[in-house]
């Protein structure tokens, strides 16, 4: 119980901690770094022809060449298909003190799911606490940590496994909470423009935007448990609308910030 109590007081103390080192990063140039989820033996989602970890890059790689030529500085978290744990992912926006990070993934129903091929659209999330019974996306996306070596002594005794663990990491929310909901939901306007079925923006329990010290969001670019969003997200088309819609939310936002 000792223990318990001294964990949940430390996390709390967490985003104080993280805000000291952002107020240095509005002195330098916007940067925007850019996480392809999952990678190697990683694979996330599976489509019937794709995994989320490939699709993931493609976008990501895509997205960081539109930024550049927008006058965007560019970080990837990787950049080919390496595993990459997701406290080393958030610690490298931290470290270059980006002004924004984003997330890219691709959605999935669980295999039980009534409808689940029928069921389509992106949705946005940033950190925060969602319900206890509403936690599949964060327990999806969280289940990558299993994957990395010493995983309860990074996360802070952290376990992806129990449900209720999710209170823990609530309490390490995004400090810029209000700015990672506007950047949320510029990115699925820019969804709904395209013709995309737009499911909203909500706030998860998801580790690897817990600590950061700038706006950050995790977007889910489509279903690949849906045939045919798999086939729009394996497109040259599909991909270059997603890479579109996104570079169009962060010049937004970047020129939110301006004024």
């Amino acid at each position: 119980m000792i223990k318990s109590i001294f964990r949940i007081l430390l996390l709390l103390l967490l985003p104080q901690l993280i805000l000291g080192e952002s107020s240095e990063s509005l002195a330098t140039a916007f940067t925007v770094v850019i996480d392809a989820g999952h990678g190697a033996h990683d694979s996330g989602a599976l489509g019937k022809n794709s995994k989320e970890k490939d699709l993931a890059l493609k976008i990501a790689l895509k997205l960081s060449t539109k930024l550049k030529a927008n006058g965007v500085k560019v970080v990837m978290t990787r950049s080919t298909d390496k595993f990459i744990p997701l406290y080393e992912r958030i610690g490298l926006a931290n470290k270059v003190k980006a002004s924004l990070f984003i997330s890219i993934h691709c959605n999935s129903m669980p295999l039980n799911k009534r409808n689940r091929a029928s069921i389509r659209g992106t949705e946005t999330f940033v950190s925060g606490f969602g319900r206890l019974d509403e936690q599949d996306i964060a327990l999806r996306e969280n289940a990558s940590i299993l994957l990395e070596k010493d995983y309860k002594k990074n996360y802070a005794g952290y376990d992806p496994k129990d449900p209720e663990s999710y209170i823990i990491l609530s309490l390490m929310k995004n400090a810029f909470r209000t700015q990672s909901i506007q950047f949320a939901s510029l990115i699925q306007k820019e969804y709904k423009k395209s013709g995309r079925i737009d499911r909203g923006v909500h706030e998860k329990s998801l580790a690897v935007l817990a600590r950061a010290a700038m706006p950050a969001v995790l977007t889910e670019i489509g279903f690949l448990s849906s045939p045919a969003e798999e086939q729009y997200m394996r497109s040259a088309a599909g991909q270059s609308e997603i890479v579109t819609d996104l570079s169009n939310a962060v010049l937004a936002y970047k020129k939110s910030v301006k004024n």
